[in-house]
Formats: C-alpha cells, sequence, structure tokens
C-alpha cells in the first residue's frame, strides 16, 4: 500500500483547517495539538522509533493516530485497552478515515481466541457438566447458531448471555486447545480470523491479546498476530496490570477447580479407565483453603505467615495436586484431552510450589482469592 497522490501534506496538515476532514464532518474543529500528535506519530511510524503521548479530553486522539497509520504504508497493530474500543475502530473510526483519505486500505479485527466458538468443544459439549437448567437452552441456541455463523465471534448471539456458563465449555484456551491435532482445524474460527489478519494492513486487538501472544508463542497454532512494523497503543495506562498477567505466575483455586471439570470432561472424551475419584478430594480441599483464608488475608501473601490453619490446607492441597499429576499421567495416553489436563496439572504444581517457598528474589507475592 502507498500513499494516494490525492492527499498531500503531512498527516498534521491533512487534520488542519481546509483538510479533507473539516469537509467532510459538519462539526469537525481544527485542534493543533491533534495535528502535533499526528505529526509526532507519522515521524515514529517513519523512523520505527518509540513515542509516548499523553492527550487530554478533547483532543481527538483517535484520528491523530489513524491518519499517519493508515498513510504509512506500513503493517501496523493498533491494540486498545477494551472491546468496546475495538469494536468502535473497527466498526465506526476505520472505515471513517479510510473513505475520507480514499485508502483503499484493508483492515481486520482479531479477538481472543475465548471470544470464537470452538468447533471442537461444540461437538463434545453433551459431555459436559452444567450447573444451571438454562445452561441447556443455551447449549441450544449456541448450536443453532453454529450453523448460520460464518466469524464464530461468541458477540453475535445475544441471546446468550455474557456470562453463561456454556461459553467456557465451548470456546478455547491456550491450555486446552488442540491445535494442529484438531479434527476441526480446517473450519477453525481462530484460525480462519488469523489468515484474514495475515492479508490486512492494520490489524485492530486489545492488549490481552497482544501480550498473550508475546507469552505464547510456542504453543497451540504459535503467533497468533501477523508480523507488524509497528504498533500503536490505546488507553497505554492499562498495560502494566494486562502485562504482569502474562508475564507473571499465578496460583488460584479456580485453576484447580476448572481442572477438575474439564478432567471429567477429557475422561468422558479419551476413555482412559482411569479413577478420577481424586478429583473430589482436590475439590474439597480448594474449599476448605478458602474457608480457612479471612478476607482481610487476602491481599498480601506475608499476612498468612502466621495462619497455621492455612498452611496446613495449603500443604494438603499440594500433595492431593502431586497425586493428581501421577494418575493423570497414567490417564494422558489414552488420548490428547487428557494429556493437555496433565500438563495443565502440572504447571499448576510448579506455581503452587513457588507460593510455598518463595525464594526468587525480586518478585512480590500476593495471595487473593474469592469465595
Amino acid at each position: 500500500m502507498s500513499r494516494p497522490e490525492n492527499i498531500p501534506g503531512s498527516s498534521g496538515e491533512i487534520l488542519a483547517a481546509g483538510g479533507p476532514f473539516e469537509s467532510a464532518f459538519k462539526n469537525f474543529h481544527p485542534r493543533i495539538a491533534q495535528q502535533e500528535m499526528a505529526g509526532r506519530v507519522e515521524a515514529a511510524l517513519e523512523h520505527k522509533s518509540t513515542l509516548v503521548a499523553e492527550s487530554g479530553t478533547g483532543t481527538g486522539k483517535t484520528f491523530a493516530y489513524l491518519v499517519p497509520a493508515m498513510l504509512s504504508g506500513r503493517k501496523i497493530i493498533v491494540s486498545t485497552g477494551t472491546r468496546h474500543l475495538q469494536d468502535q475502530l473497527y466498526l465506526k473510526d476505520l472505515p471513517a478515515v479510510r473513505d475520507i483519505l480514499g485508502v483503499p486500505m484493508k483492515f481486520e479485527r482479531l479477538k481472543g481466541r475465548a471470544n470464537y466458538l470452538c468447533l471442537y468443544r461444540l461437538d463434545r459439549s453433551e459431555e459436559a457438566l452444567f450447573r444451571q437448567a438454562s445452561d441447556a437452552t443455551d447449549l441450544a441456541r449456541i448450536k443453532s447458531w453454529a450453523s448460520q455463523t460464518r466469524n464464530g465471534d461468541i458477540s453475535e448471539l445475544v441471546s446468550v448471555a455474557d456470562d453463561s456458563g456454556v461459553w467456557p465449555e465451548v470456546t478455547s484456551t491456550t491450555d486446552n486447545c488442540l491445535g494442529a491435532k484438531c479434527d476441526f482445524l480446517a473450519d477453525c474460527f481462530v484460525y480462519a480470523a488469523r489468515r484474514k489478519a495475515l492479508k490486512a494492513e492494520l490489524v485492530v486487538v486489545n492488549h490481552h491479546l497482544f501480550f498473550s501472544d508475546l507469552a505464547i508463542r510456542d504453543e497451540g497454532f504459535g503467533e497468533v498476530l501477523p508480523e507488524y512494523d509497528g504498533v500503536i497503543f490505546d488507553e497505554a495506562h492499562l498495560i502494566p496490570d494486562i502485562a504482569a498477567q502474562f508475564f507473571g505466575f499465578g496460583f488460584s483455586t479456580n485453576q484447580v477447580t476448572s481442572l477438575c471439570r474439564e478432567a471429567r470432561v477429557a475422561e468422558a472424551a479419551d476413555k482412559s479407565g482411569v479413577p478420577m475419584d481424586f478429583l473430589e478430594d482436590l475439590e474439597k480441599s480448594c474449599r476448605e483453603l478458602l474457608l480457612a483464608t479471612p478476607a482481610q488475608q487476602r491481599e498480601d501473601f506475608s499476612k498468612l505467615a502466621g495462619n497455621n490453619e492455612f498452611h496446613r490446607l495449603h500443604q494438603q492441597l499440594l500433595g492431593q495436586l502431586k497425586t493428581a499429576v501421577e494418575r493423570l499421567e497414567s490417564a494422558a495416553t489414552a488420548g490428547e484431552n487428557l494429556a493437555l489436563i496433565h500438563r495443565r496439572s502440572e504447571e499448576i504444581v510448579l506455581n503452587l510450589e513457588r507460593f510455598v517457598y518463595p525464594e526468587e528474589k525480586g518478585i512480590v507475592y500476593w495471595f487473593e482469592s474469592t469465595r
């Protein structure tokens, strides 16, 4: 993609008085701060340098970075802090800027894999263990929609709530995705979305997906994001907390209860014949550990130092997890579903041990939980 000849001047001049944006928008007001920011973004993209820009309310920062990005002739990733802004850019702002500039740019929106229906898990959804009567209705709606959707984006199905207990059972994560071994790979919605992104000049993602991609490039399909020449982070103040989620390590009782739930589903699919009675003990230990942790001690791991009951149950859970690893290792030869569960159990044990014996310097440890 090259800069169109009918768009003369710099990005700042394009946003100035008498430019195409003033002509296109009746209420457009040229702003010096917006023009200056556009010029700085343009220079950063041209020289492959780093720019940190803080813009006040009313600056018009979205156009200030979209104009130079779309005129740069480079492959650009725009990463947002929220899916709401991601959708706004893709559905509203990008089409408007493209039409005003007359740039025949291809742009795509790429979300994390949990936002796309997993055909493999849907095919095995009857084996899932649902907790509410409404889950059966939601599953029926999802199956009906699955035969019609082209993109598999779960946000299309507004009749099923975002927090429905069915979605985790019919979407994938990096932990349970079979990747190239999946029988549904040819029709995979995540894979199809990535193919579209490979052909686009500008791809809109969110921070969670961007940093997840950096952290797990050697898993699943490999990297999800295409190669790029430049990245623009909108709502960059959210980056530290999000990046820490992917480049740190953590343990939660939710990880254990999720493992137990999916282990039962995996056994139903792969049929190893290994008794799964140990899962009940794991779930019981998780409940006991939470009950032994007062609310005021959940903010800082060091506050639990004098809680002997917590440490007893902590060690009990660790011991049961190690037993689970051994049992799941025996079951793992039966199929890829159980093999994935086994690998996840090993990671959970490793992370829990790091909290039981916190010896690494330069790391902040804290404990939090929800009932």
